[in-house]
Protein backbone atom coordinates (compact mmCIF):
# COMPACT_ATOMS: atom_id res chain seq x y z
CA UNK A 1 0.00 0.00 0.00
CA UNK A 2 2.86 2.35 0.75
CA UNK A 3 4.35 1.83 -2.74
CA UNK A 4 0.91 2.35 -4.25
CA UNK A 5 0.62 5.66 -2.45
CA UNK A 6 3.96 6.89 -3.75
CA UNK A 7 3.54 5.71 -7.34
CA UNK A 8 -0.19 6.06 -8.02
CA UNK A 9 -1.10 9.18 -6.04
CA UNK A 10 0.29 12.56 -7.07
CA UNK A 11 0.32 15.64 -4.85
CA UNK A 12 -0.86 18.83 -6.61
CA UNK A 13 1.33 21.85 -7.39
CA UNK A 14 0.49 24.83 -5.21
CA UNK A 15 0.03 28.30 -6.73
CA UNK A 16 -0.75 31.45 -4.76
CA UNK A 17 -4.34 31.20 -6.00
CA UNK A 18 -4.60 27.66 -4.68
CA UNK A 19 -3.08 28.71 -1.35
CA UNK A 20 -5.57 31.59 -0.99
CA UNK A 21 -8.51 29.31 -1.88
CA UNK A 22 -7.36 26.62 0.59
CA UNK A 23 -6.95 29.21 3.36
CA UNK A 24 -10.48 30.50 2.68
CA UNK A 25 -11.82 26.93 2.63
CA UNK A 26 -10.01 26.27 5.91
CA UNK A 27 -11.43 29.40 7.54
CA UNK A 28 -15.02 28.68 6.51
CA UNK A 29 -14.58 24.99 7.34
CA UNK A 30 -13.37 26.00 10.79
CA UNK A 31 -16.24 28.47 11.16
CA UNK A 32 -18.73 25.71 10.33
CA UNK A 33 -16.88 23.23 12.55
CA UNK A 34 -16.93 25.47 15.62
CA UNK A 35 -20.61 26.23 15.02
CA UNK A 36 -22.08 22.79 14.27
CA UNK A 37 -19.31 20.47 15.55
CA UNK A 38 -19.14 18.32 12.40
CA UNK A 39 -15.46 18.99 11.77
CA UNK A 40 -16.27 20.96 8.63
CA UNK A 41 -14.97 18.10 6.49
CA UNK A 42 -17.97 18.22 4.17
CA UNK A 43 -16.61 21.61 3.10
CA UNK A 44 -12.87 20.88 3.29
CA UNK A 45 -12.63 17.53 1.50
CA UNK A 46 -14.71 18.56 -1.56
CA UNK A 47 -12.90 21.92 -1.53
CA UNK A 48 -9.53 20.20 -1.90
CA UNK A 49 -10.87 17.76 -4.48
CA UNK A 50 -12.17 20.68 -6.57
CA UNK A 51 -8.53 21.77 -6.97
CA UNK A 52 -7.55 18.32 -8.24
CA UNK A 53 -6.36 16.79 -4.97
CA UNK A 54 -6.85 12.98 -5.06
CA UNK A 55 -9.68 11.84 -2.78
CA UNK A 56 -7.45 9.69 -0.55
CA UNK A 57 -4.99 12.57 -0.04
CA UNK A 58 -7.84 15.01 0.63
CA UNK A 59 -9.35 12.67 3.23
CA UNK A 60 -5.96 11.98 4.88
CA UNK A 61 -4.81 15.62 4.92
CA UNK A 62 -8.20 16.75 6.20
CA UNK A 63 -8.11 14.22 9.02
CA UNK A 64 -4.57 15.30 9.90
CA UNK A 65 -5.60 18.95 10.26
CA UNK A 66 -8.76 18.01 12.10
CA UNK A 67 -7.48 16.87 15.48
CA UNK A 68 -5.62 20.07 16.54
CA UNK A 69 -8.52 22.21 15.30
CA UNK A 70 -11.06 20.00 17.06
CA UNK A 71 -9.00 20.22 20.25
CA UNK A 72 -9.20 24.03 20.18
CA UNK A 73 -12.93 24.02 19.44
CA UNK A 74 -13.66 21.40 22.11
CA UNK A 75 -11.74 23.40 24.72
CA UNK A 76 -13.60 26.59 23.89
CA UNK A 77 -17.02 24.96 24.03
CA UNK A 78 -16.11 23.00 27.16
CA UNK A 79 -15.56 26.36 28.86
CA UNK A 80 -19.08 27.33 27.80
CA UNK A 81 -20.40 24.16 29.50
CA UNK A 82 -21.56 22.62 26.21
CA UNK A 83 -19.35 19.48 26.13
CA UNK A 84 -20.31 16.17 27.73
CA UNK A 85 -16.78 14.84 28.16
CA UNK A 86 -17.91 11.40 29.34
CA UNK A 87 -20.16 10.96 26.30
CA UNK A 88 -17.34 12.08 24.03
CA UNK A 89 -14.88 9.56 25.47
CA UNK A 90 -17.38 6.68 25.30
CA UNK A 91 -18.24 7.51 21.68
CA UNK A 92 -14.57 7.96 20.76
CA UNK A 93 -13.71 4.45 21.97
CA UNK A 94 -15.84 2.77 19.29
CA UNK A 95 -15.16 5.56 16.76
CA UNK A 96 -11.43 4.78 16.89
CA UNK A 97 -12.17 1.19 15.85
CA UNK A 98 -14.38 2.50 13.06
CA UNK A 99 -11.55 4.73 11.80
CA UNK A 100 -9.21 1.77 11.35
CA UNK A 101 -11.93 -0.16 9.48
CA UNK A 102 -12.65 2.84 7.26
CA UNK A 103 -9.00 3.29 6.30
CA UNK A 104 -8.87 -0.38 5.33
CA UNK A 105 -11.84 0.14 3.00
CA UNK A 106 -10.07 3.04 1.30
CA UNK A 107 -6.92 0.96 0.93
CA UNK A 108 -8.84 -1.85 -0.79
CA UNK A 109 -10.56 0.56 -3.19
CA UNK A 110 -7.27 2.23 -4.11
CA UNK A 111 -5.59 -1.12 -4.69
CA UNK A 112 -8.37 -2.39 -6.98
CA UNK A 113 -9.59 0.70 -8.87
CA UNK A 114 -6.87 3.30 -8.31
CA UNK A 115 -7.28 7.05 -7.84
CA UNK A 116 -10.35 7.39 -10.09
CA UNK A 117 -12.13 4.65 -8.13
CA UNK A 118 -11.31 6.33 -4.85
CA UNK A 119 -12.54 9.70 -6.16
CA UNK A 120 -15.79 8.13 -7.37
CA UNK A 121 -16.33 6.31 -4.07
CA UNK A 122 -15.78 9.45 -2.00
CA UNK A 123 -18.00 11.58 -4.26
CA UNK A 124 -20.89 9.08 -4.32
CA UNK A 125 -20.61 8.62 -0.56
CA UNK A 126 -20.72 12.37 -0.09
CA UNK A 127 -23.82 12.75 -2.23
CA UNK A 128 -25.67 9.90 -0.50
CA UNK A 129 -24.83 10.97 3.04
CA UNK A 130 -25.30 14.69 2.40
CA UNK A 131 -28.74 14.27 0.83
CA UNK A 132 -30.06 11.80 3.41
CA UNK A 133 -28.66 13.36 6.58
CA UNK A 134 -28.77 16.96 5.38
CA UNK A 135 -32.33 16.65 4.17
CA UNK A 136 -33.55 15.18 7.44
CA UNK A 137 -31.66 17.66 9.63
CA UNK A 138 -32.94 20.59 7.58
CA UNK A 139 -36.50 19.28 7.78
CA UNK A 140 -36.18 18.87 11.55
CA UNK A 141 -34.82 22.41 11.90
CA UNK A 142 -37.67 23.76 9.79
CA UNK A 143 -40.24 22.03 12.02
CA UNK A 144 -38.65 23.55 15.13
CA UNK A 145 -38.43 27.06 13.66
CA UNK A 146 -42.08 27.02 12.54
CA UNK A 147 -43.37 25.78 15.90
CA UNK A 148 -42.39 27.21 19.27
CA UNK A 149 -38.64 27.09 18.57
CA UNK A 150 -38.05 24.56 21.32
CA UNK A 151 -35.94 21.47 20.69
CA UNK A 152 -37.89 18.38 21.80
CA UNK A 153 -36.28 14.99 22.57
CA UNK A 154 -36.60 12.64 19.53
CA UNK A 155 -39.07 9.78 19.99
CA UNK A 156 -36.48 7.16 18.90
CA UNK A 157 -34.02 8.34 21.54
CA UNK A 158 -36.68 8.28 24.24
CA UNK A 159 -37.56 4.68 23.38
CA UNK A 160 -33.91 3.59 23.38
CA UNK A 161 -33.33 5.25 26.76
CA UNK A 162 -36.07 3.05 28.20
CA UNK A 163 -34.23 -0.16 27.21
CA UNK A 164 -32.49 -1.47 30.33
CA UNK A 165 -29.58 -3.37 28.78
CA UNK A 166 -26.50 -3.27 31.07
CA UNK A 167 -24.13 -1.60 31.30
CA UNK A 168 -26.26 1.54 31.62
CA UNK A 169 -24.37 4.86 31.58
CA UNK A 170 -25.45 8.28 32.85
CA UNK A 171 -24.13 11.33 31.01
CA UNK A 172 -24.42 14.28 33.38
CA UNK A 173 -24.09 17.26 31.04
CA UNK A 174 -26.47 15.77 28.47
CA UNK A 175 -28.70 14.50 31.32
CA UNK A 176 -29.16 11.14 29.61
CA UNK A 177 -29.13 7.57 30.92
CA UNK A 178 -28.73 4.99 28.15
CA UNK A 179 -27.21 1.58 27.45
CA UNK A 180 -23.58 1.43 26.33
CA UNK A 181 -24.70 -0.88 23.49
CA UNK A 182 -26.66 2.00 21.93
CA UNK A 183 -23.59 4.25 21.78
CA UNK A 184 -21.27 1.65 20.20
CA UNK A 185 -22.82 1.46 16.68
CA UNK A 186 -23.17 5.26 16.53
CA UNK A 187 -19.52 5.69 17.48
CA UNK A 188 -18.31 3.00 15.08
CA UNK A 189 -20.27 4.49 12.16
CA UNK A 190 -18.85 7.93 13.02
CA UNK A 191 -15.29 6.63 12.84
CA UNK A 192 -15.92 4.53 9.74
CA UNK A 193 -17.29 7.46 7.81
CA UNK A 194 -14.58 9.80 9.09
CA UNK A 195 -11.84 7.53 7.73
CA UNK A 196 -13.47 6.82 4.38
CA UNK A 197 -14.70 10.32 3.45
CA UNK A 198 -13.50 12.41 6.44
CA UNK A 199 -17.03 13.34 7.50
CA UNK A 200 -17.68 11.56 10.78
CA UNK A 201 -19.75 14.42 12.15
CA UNK A 202 -22.50 13.64 9.65
CA UNK A 203 -23.19 10.52 11.68
CA UNK A 204 -21.84 11.61 15.05
CA UNK A 205 -23.88 14.78 15.56
CA UNK A 206 -27.24 13.47 14.25
CA UNK A 207 -26.54 10.15 16.01
CA UNK A 208 -26.13 11.83 19.37
CA UNK A 209 -29.21 13.96 18.74
CA UNK A 210 -31.67 11.44 17.30
CA UNK A 211 -30.42 8.10 18.68
CA UNK A 212 -28.86 8.96 22.03
CA UNK A 213 -31.03 12.00 22.76
CA UNK A 214 -28.58 14.85 23.43
CA UNK A 215 -29.50 18.38 22.36
CA UNK A 216 -28.09 19.88 19.19
CA UNK A 217 -25.86 22.21 21.21
CA UNK A 218 -24.32 19.45 23.33
CA UNK A 219 -24.05 17.04 20.39
CA UNK A 220 -22.22 19.53 18.19
CA UNK A 221 -19.82 20.41 21.02
CA UNK A 222 -19.17 16.81 22.10
CA UNK A 223 -18.46 15.76 18.51
CA UNK A 224 -15.34 17.94 18.62
CA UNK A 225 -13.94 15.72 21.39
CA UNK A 226 -14.60 12.62 19.28
CA UNK A 227 -13.07 14.29 16.21
CA UNK A 228 -9.89 15.06 18.12
CA UNK A 229 -9.36 11.54 19.42
CA UNK A 230 -10.19 9.64 16.24
CA UNK A 231 -8.42 12.22 14.08
CA UNK A 232 -5.18 11.72 15.98
CA UNK A 233 -5.22 7.94 15.50
CA UNK A 234 -6.36 8.12 11.89
CA UNK A 235 -3.72 10.69 10.95
CA UNK A 236 -0.92 8.48 12.19
CA UNK A 237 -2.11 5.54 10.09
CA UNK A 238 -2.70 7.66 6.96
CA UNK A 239 0.77 9.21 7.36
CA UNK A 240 2.36 5.76 7.52
CA UNK A 241 0.86 5.08 4.08
CA UNK A 242 2.25 8.35 2.68
CA UNK A 243 -1.17 9.88 2.02
CA UNK A 244 -0.89 13.10 4.08
CA UNK A 245 0.08 16.25 2.13
CA UNK A 246 1.46 18.33 4.99
CA UNK A 247 1.30 21.50 2.87
CA UNK A 248 -2.47 21.23 2.51
CA UNK A 249 -2.79 20.32 6.16
CA UNK A 250 -0.94 23.42 7.38
CA UNK A 251 -2.73 25.84 5.03
CA UNK A 252 -6.25 24.73 5.91
CA UNK A 253 -5.26 24.44 9.58
CA UNK A 254 -4.14 28.08 9.60
CA UNK A 255 -7.54 29.19 8.35
CA UNK A 256 -9.45 26.67 10.47
CA UNK A 257 -7.93 27.65 13.81
CA UNK A 258 -9.20 31.19 13.29
CA UNK A 259 -12.62 30.14 12.05
CA UNK A 260 -13.30 27.46 14.67
CA UNK A 261 -13.06 29.92 17.55
CA UNK A 262 -15.36 32.41 15.86
CA UNK A 263 -17.84 29.61 15.19
CA UNK A 264 -17.70 28.48 18.82
CA UNK A 265 -18.50 32.01 19.95
CA UNK A 266 -21.45 31.99 17.56
CA UNK A 267 -23.12 29.13 19.42
CA UNK A 268 -23.54 31.42 22.46
CA UNK A 269 -25.43 34.01 20.40
CA UNK A 270 -28.00 32.02 18.41
CA UNK A 271 -30.94 29.71 19.03
CA UNK A 272 -30.15 25.99 18.94
CA UNK A 273 -32.24 25.23 15.84
CA UNK A 274 -29.97 27.56 13.85
CA UNK A 275 -27.22 24.93 14.17
CA UNK A 276 -29.43 22.47 12.29
CA UNK A 277 -30.43 25.03 9.67
CA UNK A 278 -26.77 25.78 8.90
CA UNK A 279 -25.84 22.10 8.76
CA UNK A 280 -28.73 21.11 6.48
CA UNK A 281 -28.37 24.05 4.09
CA UNK A 282 -24.64 23.59 3.46
CA UNK A 283 -25.00 19.80 3.12
CA UNK A 284 -27.55 20.09 0.31
CA UNK A 285 -25.50 22.64 -1.66
CA UNK A 286 -22.28 20.62 -1.33
CA UNK A 287 -24.17 17.48 -2.42
CA UNK A 288 -25.01 19.19 -5.72
CA UNK A 289 -21.36 20.18 -6.17
CA UNK A 290 -20.10 16.63 -5.65
CA UNK A 291 -22.82 15.13 -7.87
CA UNK A 292 -21.61 17.26 -10.79
CA UNK A 293 -18.09 15.81 -10.35
CA UNK A 294 -19.25 12.17 -10.63
CA UNK A 295 -19.38 11.98 -14.48
CA UNK A 296 -15.65 12.77 -14.71
CA UNK A 297 -14.74 9.80 -12.51
CA UNK A 298 -17.17 7.49 -14.34
CA UNK A 299 -15.50 8.49 -17.61
CA UNK A 300 -12.01 7.88 -16.19
CA UNK A 301 -13.02 4.38 -15.10
CA UNK A 302 -14.59 3.63 -18.48
CA UNK A 303 -17.99 3.00 -16.91
CA UNK A 304 -19.70 5.78 -18.91
CA UNK A 305 -18.52 7.96 -21.78
CA UNK A 306 -18.66 11.76 -21.63
CA UNK A 307 -17.18 14.34 -23.99
CA UNK A 308 -14.23 16.39 -22.76
CA UNK A 309 -16.23 19.60 -23.10
CA UNK A 310 -19.08 18.21 -20.99
CA UNK A 311 -16.67 17.07 -18.27
CA UNK A 312 -14.96 20.49 -18.31
CA UNK A 313 -18.28 22.33 -17.97
CA UNK A 314 -19.40 20.08 -15.11
CA UNK A 315 -16.03 20.56 -13.41
CA UNK A 316 -16.37 24.34 -13.51
CA UNK A 317 -20.00 24.17 -12.33
CA UNK A 318 -18.96 21.87 -9.46
CA UNK A 319 -16.28 24.33 -8.36
CA UNK A 320 -18.61 27.34 -8.58
CA UNK A 321 -21.30 25.60 -6.53
CA UNK A 322 -18.64 24.60 -4.02
CA UNK A 323 -17.73 28.29 -3.65
CA UNK A 324 -21.42 29.15 -3.29
CA UNK A 325 -21.70 26.59 -0.48
CA UNK A 326 -18.77 28.21 1.30
CA UNK A 327 -20.27 31.67 0.91
CA UNK A 328 -23.76 30.62 2.00
CA UNK A 329 -22.40 28.79 5.06
CA UNK A 330 -20.35 31.78 6.18
CA UNK A 331 -23.22 34.21 5.48
CA UNK A 332 -25.75 32.18 7.49
CA UNK A 333 -23.44 31.76 10.49
CA UNK A 334 -22.14 35.34 10.59
CA UNK A 335 -25.62 36.71 9.90
CA UNK A 336 -27.14 34.63 12.72
CA UNK A 337 -24.34 35.73 15.06
CA UNK A 338 -24.90 39.40 14.24
CA UNK A 339 -28.67 39.10 14.62
CA UNK A 340 -28.25 37.20 17.90
CA UNK A 341 -25.79 39.79 19.21
CA UNK A 342 -28.14 42.67 18.43
CA UNK A 343 -31.10 40.86 20.02
CA UNK A 344 -29.21 39.92 23.19
CA UNK A 345 -28.44 42.44 25.95
CA UNK A 346 -24.70 42.85 26.35
CA UNK A 347 -24.78 41.76 29.98
CA UNK A 348 -26.60 38.52 29.05
CA UNK A 349 -24.12 36.83 26.76
CA UNK A 350 -21.03 37.00 28.94
CA UNK A 351 -18.85 39.49 27.00
CA UNK A 352 -15.89 38.58 29.16
CA UNK A 353 -16.06 35.03 27.77
CA UNK A 354 -16.32 36.29 24.20
CA UNK A 355 -13.43 38.69 24.74
CA UNK A 356 -11.35 35.90 26.24
CA UNK A 357 -12.01 33.75 23.17
CA UNK A 358 -10.77 36.49 20.85
CA UNK A 359 -7.67 36.93 22.96
CA UNK A 360 -6.79 33.30 22.27
CA UNK A 361 -7.18 33.60 18.45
Amino acid sequence: MHDLALEGIKFIDLTWTNVAFLFAVGFIGGLVSGFIGSGGAFVLTPGMMSLGVPAAVAVASNMCHKFPKAMVGAYKRYKYGQVDLKLGLVMAASATVGVQAGIKVQELILAKWGEAGSNLYVSLSFVAVLVIVGGYVFYDAWKISTSDGEEKPPSLALKLQQINLPPMIYFKTANIRISLWVTIPVGFATGMLAATIAVGGFVGVPGMMYVIGATGLISSATELVIAFLMGLGGSIKWAIHGMVDIRLTLIILAGSLLGVQLGAIGTTLVKEHMIKIVMGTIMIIVAVSRALAVPKYLDQLGLMAFSKSSVAILDVASFIIMCIALGVGAAIILGAMWKGRKATPEDAYAPSVVQESFEHV
